[in-house]
């Protein structure tokens, strides 16, 4: 798998070995990852418009108590992203690829060990394997204000996403797990892409922005987890996913104080960017094929059984609370997430999060992150009735992620998990877990 990863990216990096460089706009590779600037090959392939970059997670976690049972595994993901401009490599104005690749290591502690229905960790997948999940083209029109992409795409890397929630460990801060159980392979996210049209528009003066994306209805092949694979089998039907947001540029100014930091107005940060969220959005989505229902014993007149439609509808917003004065980059900021599904076939009909992050928490540490955040899964009534499930499933975790130097992050975290997967069987769960990530 190793081998696979690095053959991959190297493939592209001998594109342009030789390209011109762009003196004084690569970013400073020698500081900002461990394994620097390749002899200046990293400048030259950016010179020619192509930026790679590796990064490595490791993730010792344990669950403490309730749950499956005890236990504790290690879990790695290494993955490599490479960002072209067409226009630089062959001309095409306006035009951008992307590819994405990335493998999986280690044990399953969420399966084995937790069994909670959003998942503990965001770098635990089904199986171990290596895999693209992203290899797509997109063009810019109008002054950039419109753009059409084409190619392998995972949903979850602008749809339904909050900045503010990136930080966190746990799944549901990526994908909410409403959209995240649908589907007869999962949607197209982390880790499985599938083949899509997205489209965006946006009205800068306005910052107003309306996309909608079509893909593949089974990504992958459910009958072969290892390796990436693109077909379109007969009943695969399509997913879409349409999504309506607001995100101004210039938000009002926080209007409460930060703990260790007081409150400037915006013409009075002079002395760094202002790091601010402010977005509202919704969303919808929608599978064309329809699936079975929960009950098995639901038929329709002709006594087949009964398939329904899986939708569902989300809604999202995140802002920046508070800033520091003098340190606009640093502050309080916040999400709220809500979204629905199909309670006829799925096991969940609704699912909630609200978070919170400081950034600069601690004094003199001013690019850790600390965050707590909370999600609420409910059990559609249909589940609750056939499994003799409890209500929901509440998943709460506190991290702190702590930035050693620009290439290298420890990130400690502790979860707790009320009810594990609705399941009236299972105590609920004490997890805590140690994340180490690497821009190599």
């Amino acid at each position: 798998m190793g081998y696979q990863l690095i053959r991959a990216s190297l493939i592209l990096f001998a594109i342009s070995y030789s390209a011109s460089v762009r003196a004084g706009e690569a970013p400073n590779w020698g500081s900002e990852t461990l394994s620097g600037e390749w002899g200046g090959a990293r400048s030259r392939l950016y010179g020619n418009g192509i930026a790679v970059e590796f990064t490595h997670k490791s993730d010792v976690m344990a669950n403490m108590s309730g749950g499956i049972k005890r236990g504790t595994v290690w879990m790695g993901h290494t993955e490599s992203r490479i960002t072209m401009d067409m226009e630089e490599l062959l001309g095409w104005n306006t035009t951008a690829a992307y590819i994405h690749y990335h493998g999986q290591s280690g044990g399953k502690l969420n399966r084995d060990y937790v069994g909670s229905f959003v998942g503990v960790d965001n770098i635990e997948t089904g199986v171990n394997t290596a895999q693209f999940s992203h290899a797509w083209l997109q063009k810019s029109f109008s002054s950039d204000r419109l753009s059409v992409l084409a190619g392998l795409y995972s949903v979850d890397s602008e749809f339904y996403v909050t900045d503010t929630s990136g930080v966190f460990i746990q799944p549901p801060y990526g994908m909410a797990n409403d959209m995240a159980q649908s589907g007869q392979n999962g949607p197209p996210i982390f880790p499985v892409g599938a083949l899509a049209l997205r489209v965006k528009y946006t009205v800068p003066s306005k910052s107003l922005y309306l996309q909608g994306v079509l893909t593949d209805g089974v990504p992958g092949d459910p009958k072969k987890p290892h390796g990436t694979h693109i077909q379109f089998d007969k009943g695969d039907g399509t997913l879409s996913v349409v999504e309506f947001g607001y995100t101004p540029q210039n938000g009002e100014p926080p209007f409460e104080a930060a703990k260790h930091g007081e409150m400037v107005e915006p013409e009075q940060k002079m002395h760094e960017e202002h790091e601010s969220f402010n977005k509202t959005a919704i969303g919808f989505w929608r599978y064309s094929t329809r699936f079975d229902d929960l009950d098995p014993a639901a038929v329709d007149a002709s006594g087949f059984p009964l398939r329904r439609i899986s939708q569902g509808a989300y809604f999202l917003a995140e802002r920046t609370l508070s800033v520091e004065k003098d340190h606009p980059s640093q502050g309080l900021s916040g999400f709220v997430r809500f979204g629905t599904a199909s309670k006829d076939i799925h096991q969940s009909d609704w699912t909630g999060s609200f978070g919170l992050r400081y950034h600069g928490l601690i004094p003199d540490r001013d690019d850790d992150i600390a965050g707590i955040a909370v999600t609420a899964s409910h059990a559609s009534d249909k589940y609750r009735y056939l499994k003799n499930a409890e209500n929901s499933q509440v998943a709460v975790e506190a991290t702190y992620r702590a930035e050693i130097n620009p290439w290298l992050a420890l990130q400690p975290a502790l979860q707790y998990v009320s009810n594990p997967n609705m399941d009236a069987a299972l105590e609920n769960a004490w997890v805590i877990g140690m994340r180490l990530e690497v821009a190599l």
